[in-house]
């Protein structure tokens, strides 16, 4: 999946930065921050399109409000 490797990439830039400090992780910390980096783009996802849904329910609604008057 897209966000599965976007995370990864993310966590990926984030050993070298880490690295280029000179610093290490053990490997674990990186799995855990790619998990977590997912976590938070799903997060996102689902916030987006519950406001979608919000708005459809919205439109639907005009949407019979104006078959009930049309003339």
């Amino acid at each position: 999946m897209k966000r599965t490797d976007h995370a990864q990439k993310m966590a990926a830039r984030f050993r070298e930065l880490v690295e280029v400090a000179g610093h290490t992780l053990p490997e674990e910390h990186y799995d855990e921050l790619a998990l977590l980096i997912e976590a938070g783009i799903d997060t996102v996802v689902v916030e987006h399109l519950e406001k979608v849904a919000d708005e459809l329910d919205r439109m639907s609604h005009n949407v019979r409000n104006r078959a009930e008057f049309f003339d």
